[in-house]
Parts: structure tokens; sequence; C-alpha cells
């Protein structure tokens, strides 16, 4: 029973690594990310509210074409937690902040009139 709490494996002297064959992975794959909404939004189906903090699993990948002074930006794939209609938002590093694209429309946040 002690067998099964070793960290490490036996490894026989004849090993040769290079046999194995490698995963490759597709450039254009969405990541799936376990990730907090950085912004509270309203889903624009079904009215539902989500708060900053709620956590979500979502993809992500990068947006082509689109970069700020050589940074890439992200764009992330939720689904709505009451109707999972998906919700999509980027990145936006000039501002560094977030941008609502698509199935969602971001709440009003007095803090961020201050600021500007």
């Amino acid at each position: 029973m002690g067998e099964r709490k070793v960290l490490n494996n036996y490894i026989p002297p004849d090993f040769d690594p290079s046999i194995i064959p490698r995963m490759k992975r597709q450039k254009d794959r969405l990541q799936e990310v376990r990730m907090m909404l950085p912004f509270s939004l309203r889903c624009n189906t079904c009215g539902e509210y989500m708060y900053r903090g709620k956590k979500f699993n979502s993809k992500s990948e990068f947006v082509v074409g689109d970069d700020y002074l050589g940074i890439r930006k992200l764009r992330f794939y939720i689904k709505c937690t009451n109707c999972a209609a998906e919700i999509t938002f980027k990145t936006d590093p000039k501002n560094s902040d977030y941008e609502c694209e698509s199935g969602a429309s971001r709440n009003f946040e007095s803090w961020r009139d201050t600021e500007q």
C-alpha cells in the first residue's frame, strides 16, 4: 500500500524518451480557464445580473489582428448562469480594463466616472 504514495517512478536503464510520441496542440484551440468576473454585467437574453467576483469556467483565446503596442488581447467566453446564453468580453490593455463585446451589457460603476 505504501507504493501508491511514492512521488517518483522507476525508470529502467534502457528507457529511451525519444520513442514516446509528443502531443501536438492546435494553435487556434480555445483554452479553458477558471476565472472571476472582472466587472458587473447584465445578460441581454434573460436580464440576470452577474456581479464582479463571480467564478466562471471560461474559454479564452487570443484576438487575431487586434493588439495594443504589441500586447495581444484576450477574448473570454462565458455562459449566463440563468439561461446559458454566451457572453463574450475582451481585455483592453490601453485602459487597463475589459470591454464587453456581446451577450451582455456592463453595469454602471460610479468609481469609473471619477477616474476619467
